[in-house]
């Protein structure tokens, strides 16, 4: 069914869209002709996102596509709900050393409060049943002053506009609420965005509009490494509408850097308790659940047993 997203049920935790199995990598990415989309969000990762700091989670970062722009990082979580997507991501960048590998739940995360002082998050908020549950989570995780980089997918975009005007397309790309065009993917206005980044403590810094030649037309005729460096070019002037089918925000965490992060990563995900190393597991000391550490992925989907 699609159409306005109805009201999330508070007895019910929100559904999750799970990639596990599938073959993302290959088909949307390299089989899907999407470069240039992959060179203009890179593009904007890159004037957004402070190049060095001591540890940045992605969410939602399936088989690892936007890893190396992390290369200032010291530590780099790598979290996705599909296992399969982060195996996937170890046989690319290897298990160890700077990158680790986390499953969860991105409306449970197993993160410590202010674990992190850079967060990313990249073609993921359209999947999201709840965003507003979802950015407590993340403003959790993130440190004072710390950044968080977000993408969503914007309703407002020029194609749906036109269609509206034309009257091909039944909903208003004005109206303020989220659109489920299919189940478990929606739109956002971009007014309604802002006012959930800032419901959820953010500050909003800065705002990239990006893929304004998102065309299949464009697409053959053009390089896809010239059409990038096009939109690159008015990412910022097209911020001033926010016409485009992606939007780029940087946020920033109110409050001074600490000095240090924690060093203990993780907490349970279920109750908050503090974990202890149990062999091929963490144990949460307040609970007693147990969570997965084999072949050096931290698997928080649910507890072994």
């Amino acid at each position: 069914m699609t159409g306005p997203v109805s009201a999330q049920d508070p007895a019910q935790p929100p559904q999750v869209i799970d990639y596990e199995g599938s073959d993302y990598q290959q088909r949307f990415w390299e089989q899907g002709g999407r470069a240039y989309e992959d060179l203009a969000e890179r593009i904007a990762l890159r004037k957004l996102l402070p190049p060095t700091g001591r540890r940045l989670v992605e969410f939602g970062a399936a088989f690892g596509r936007l890893a190396d722009l992390y290369v200032g990082y010291e530590q780099v979580l790598l979290l996705d709900y599909s296992r399969s997507l982060l195996r996937q991501a170890q046989g690319r960048l290897g298990v160890g050393g700077r990158f680790v590998y986390v499953a969860a739940n991105l409306y449970k995360l197993p993160l410590a409060v202010g674990v992190v002082d850079s967060a990313v998050m990249v073609r993921v908020m359209h999947h999201l049943a709840d965003v507003p549950a979802a950015l407590a989570q993340i403003r959790r995780s993130l440190a004072p002053g710390g950044v968080f980089v977000a993408e969503y997918a914007s309703k407002r975009h020029l194609k749906s506009i036109a269609r509206h005007a034309l009257r091909r397309q039944d909903w208003s790309p004005y109206d303020p609420d989220p659109y489920e065009f299919v189940p478990l993917n929606f739109d956002f206005h971009p007014a309604w965005m802002s006012e959930q980044l800032a419901a959820a403590g953010f500050r909003i810094d800065r705002e990239l509009a990006v893929s304004h030649f998102r065309l299949p037309l464009l697409k053959r005729l053009v390089p896809a490494p010239t059409l990038a460096a096009m939109d690159g070019a008015v990412q910022q002037v097209g911020a001033l509408w926010k016409l485009t089918p992606s939007v780029f925000v940087r946020c920033v965490a109110p409050g001074a850097r600490p000095a240090s992060l924690p060093t203990e990563l993780f907490q349970c995900p279920e109750c908050t308790g503090a974990l202890a190393q149990a062999e091929d597991a963490l144990e949460c000391v307040s609970c007693g659940r147990r969570w997965s550490t084999r072949d050096g992925l931290y698997d928080f989907k649910e507890p072994l047993g």
